[in-house]
């Protein structure tokens, strides 16, 4: 039987792997220090055979040594994430990413345990060619920038990974996730879908940032999380980057006209300027689309639900969560 440690297993797409490991019949232990997550995540897992979870922080080297030592494989998805958060919160993003990782890599390294990193679409930066490949360059915007920290220290996370894997053979895994979303997702943190689902579904106004005509493709949670356990059990995946995502690209406005069609709501569509959403000079992605050769040709990877069901989905959740 398998013995895993998920890092951030409390968040939103940690609570959606540590339910499909378990549902693998793996012993699955979750550390989180509920900073972004939240023990409604997990609480449907208490009580479940295999399942134990930590409420701490992932910079407690004596308990990271504990945990990654009765872990086979360790899933670390701890981590600042939101664009809000990236925001308003610069230095806890970069020390709260590049710290964590070294810990459980540090950790990891005694007895070689295989660590799977999560890293972000964001990475790709301001690249300009679509779509994005896991072997293209990286562009990052301005240093004065606070919008760039978050994906500076995802791929400081890659590269302190990859380089615990040519140096000192600990069998490492990249994943870049695009726009994950689905159930338990928080819109806290400035996530478009469920900010958008709940506003349709209050009667609140839309709000689309920018001019709307930002595109991203959105990934169904448990098509990513089925993603990252097939990695993680493919020997040929060590050592390597591996975007997960969709390719059914869409503009935000286009997105935001689905979810008040599919969800029957009044509320209208207003545009807010980034400057008044974020932060004054704030750059945003014009497009982010995965190219997604590599992981289909490994495992087979395919998207199994749509954009449509995915919204639809998202939008009884959130019926039977907030009324």
């Amino acid at each position: 039987m398998i013995r895993v440690l998920v890092t951030g297993g409390a968040g939103f797409v940690g609570s959606h792997l540590a339910e499909a490991l378990l549902n693998q019949n793996a012993v699955v232990t979750v550390v989180d220090d509920l900073s972004t997550g939240s023990i409604n995540n997990i609480r449907h897992l208490k009580g479940r055979s295999g399942f134990s979870y930590v409420i701490d922080t992932v910079m407690d080297r004596r308990l990271m040594a504990e945990l990654v030592d009765g872990a086979d494989i360790i899933y670390h998805l701890a981590a600042a994430v939101g664009v809000r958060l990236i925001v308003e919160s610069p230095v806890r993003t970069i020390e709260t990413n590049v710290s964590c990782t070294e810990v459980v890599l540090e950790a990891a390294a005694k007895k070689r345990k295989k660590v799977l990193i999560a890293s972000t679409s964001e990475v790709y930066g301001k690249g300009t060619v679509i779509p994005f490949r896991e072997d293209g360059d990286l562009v990052i915007g301005n240093t004065t920038k606070g919008r760039w920290s978050y994906a500076c220290s995802k791929t400081l996370d890659e590269f302190l990974g990859l380089a615990y894997w040519k140096e000192k053979k600990v069998p490492v895994i990249v994943f870049r996730l695009f726009n994950t979303v689905g159930p338990r997702q928080t819109g806290r943190y400035g996530m478009v879908l469920p900010n958008f689902v709940q506003q349709a579904l209050k009667g609140e106004p839309i709000a689309v940032f920018g001019d709307g005509q930002q595109s991203r493709c959105f990934t169904w949670a448990g098509d990513a999380v089925r993603a990252i356990i097939d990695l993680s059990l493919h020997p040929q995946a060590v050592g390597q980057v591996f975007n997960i995502g969709s390719e059914q690209e869409v503009t935000i406005l286009e997105l935001a006209r689905m979810v008040k069609d599919i969800s029957r709501s009044s509320s209208p569509i207003v545009f807010v300027p980034y400057d008044q959403a974020y932060e004054e000079g704030f750059e945003d992605m014009g497009r982010r689309v995965p190219d997604l050769t590599k992981i289909r040709n490994l495992i087979g990877f395919k998207q199994t639900v749509d954009l449509p069901n995915i919204i639809a989905q998202v939008i009884e959740y959130y019926r039977q969560s907030l009324f």
